[in-house]
């Protein structure tokens, strides 16, 4: 972890014992996850990715291949056992916390409850990772969203040597490109809970478009779209 990582904002006046006592349980809880799927790895146990299902109008199952064609590469290029089925998750679904990862995107509005608000605050003070990649309408939603959720902290944009772009592939100029959807560069932002990256947001350049074949891309902008989606699982299941 760098020093980087390890930078966060300090708990408010709010943060009580009782929280921290229901964020170390969280925690436990997915430790206890992960530690079933190494344990079982002789006989293969499978990551799964978790698609969010969310409110508000906008299409959270976008490009239902996405996920699947990600998880293929995650097997034939890392150590990482992925099942090629994704789980769609509602934040109140009682499966939750059996997934460490979770991702959203769409196009649109997202609306989350008072009580999907506190739900997802759990989730990611327990050690979850949120991964949300704009298909082009959402930022302004999600991060209306994401500051009922952490109150706490904000969106900031990671620096270059920042360690999700080091993580398997290397990408010196930090997130890249591969649609444009806003004048200007690709950008990538996080969320940090307690020094931890929780959250890692994609904007301007839509990175699960390039796992789905729906758009023609050609290889090398499929190939790196690939490598950062790597690099994001992996980072995600191993800080």
């Amino acid at each position: 972890m760098t020093a980087r990582d390890r930078e966060g904002v300090e708990p408010g006046p709010g943060f009580t014992t009782k929280a921290r006592r229901r964020r170390v349980g969280n925690a436990r809880m997915f430790l206890a996850v992960l530690a079933l799927l190494v344990a079982a790895g002789a006989a293969r146990a499978e990551f799964q990715v978790a698609r969010l299902k969310y409110g508000g109008g906008g299409d959270w199952y976008n490009d239902p291949d996405a996920v699947p064609n990600l998880c293929r590469e995650l097997n034939e290029r890392t150590t990482i056992r992925a099942s090629e089925d994704e789980a769609h998750i509602g934040l109140m679904d009682e499966k939750l916390f059996n997934h460490p990862f979770l991702f959203m995107t769409g196009h649109g509005n997202v609306v989350f409850s008072d009580e999907e608000v506190v739900r997802l605050r759990r989730f990611l003070e327990g050690g979850g990772f949120l991964y949300a990649d704009d298909d082009y309408g959402m930022d302004d939603a999600f991060r209306r969203e994401m500051a009922r959720v952490l109150p706490g902290s904000e969106l900031v944009e990671l620096p270059q040597d920042h360690g999700i772009y080091r993580q398997v592939y290397r990408f010196p100029d930090g997130v890249p490109k591969t649609h444009e959807h806003e004048d200007g560069l690709p950008r990538g932002y996080g969320m940090y809970v307690d020094g931890r990256l929780a959250v890692y947001y994609t904007f301007n350049t839509n990175i699960s478009d390039g796992w789905t074949a729906a758009h023609d891309d050609p290889p090398e902008v499929r190939e790196t779209a690939f490598r950062m989606g790597v690099n994001i699982v992996s980072y995600a299941l191993t800080h």
